[in-house]
């Protein structure tokens, strides 16, 4: 990996704030969400809205979609949704999304501990591209 994805960190490159939702949301409200926003991913969080509980993806909706399934955001969100700190450097970022298998992370402010922005992997890719471009 490009040098230079050691020297960023995550808080330079992440989507600062949290589109989100309740766990009992229903799914096409989410997908409505995805759609106004143009966006891959939104958080359901706990009820006071201070914790990632599950992010339901783009995938997730298609899955329900090809299920003709009405379920509700929990129900088809991955659990466990893994964060890094926003002060954490862009591979070790990167590194965590391919061995985990994921498209997204939670950035969490290092001092709270509380969400602020998502990372994606897109926002890996422009990145990437910046760097590959620089060298």
């Amino acid at each position: 990996m490009s040098l230079a994805l050691r020297h960023i960190r995550v808080h330079d490159c992440m989507h600062h704030g949290i589109l989100s939702c309740a766990g009992d949301a229903p799914l096409g409200e989410v997908a409505g969400m995805m759609a106004k926003h143009r966006v891959h991913a939104v958080a359901v969080t706990n009820g006071d809205g201070r914790r990632v509980i599950a992010i339901v993806s783009d995938l997730d909706v298609a899955a329900a979609a090809a299920d003709g399934r009405e379920p509700t955001a929990l129900e088809v969100a991955a659990t466990e949704p893994l964060t890094v700190s926003a002060s954490e450097p862009m591979h070790h970022a990167a590194q965590l999304m391919v061995e985990h298998g994921v498209s997204h992370l939670v950035v969490v402010d290092p001092a709270s501990g509380y969400p602020v922005g998502i990372l994606s992997t897109l926002d890996v890719a422009v990145l990437y591209a910046g760097a590959m471009v620089e060298a």
